[in-house]
């Protein structure tokens, strides 16, 4: 990560993260990893809800492919795609985006979540599109 796109560690996490107390641990091109405790993120049956899954997918995977996208250029996720395996009801989710492809105009990452037992909670993708900032992001 370029200090220009990400001048400090406390920038990786955006408004929605912070709401989900997400704490990103690393940051790569190849691998991006954080956690966030389930409390407070859960569906009204007290279980660990999937758009909370999403958030933590997209932010892990887009951190990583920003990494890797190098100065002038910025990655913005175009597809994410999640399996939900099983849930959780206490403790913290636990996130990891590998990188699967990583190319000039996109990246793609495997990202799994689990429990803290490492039990597997969810599997998804997430392709990002790797733009020129001067071409603009709309």
């Amino acid at each position: 990560m370029t200090a220009q796109q990400y001048p400090s560690p406390d920038l990786w996490v955006g408004p929605l993260d912070a709401k989900l107390g997400l704490e990103v641990i690393s940051v790569t091109a190849n691998r991006a990893t954080g956690r966030a405790p389930v409390a407070g993120n859960t569906q009204p049956f007290g279980l660990w809800h999937g758009g909370a899954t999403a958030t933590i997918m997209e932010t892990l995977g887009s951190l990583a492919a920003n990494a890797h996208s190098g100065p002038g250029r910025q990655a913005v996720g175009t597809e994410l795609n999640v399996s939900h395996l099983r849930t959780a009801r206490q403790g913290w989710v636990h996130g990891e985006a590998t990188a699967l492809h990583l190319g000039r105009t996109s990246a793609v990452y495997s990202i799994e979540l689990r429990d803290d037992d490492a039990a597997l909670l969810a599997s998804g993708r997430l392709s990002c599109r790797i733009l020129d900032q001067r071409a603009g992001l709309g």
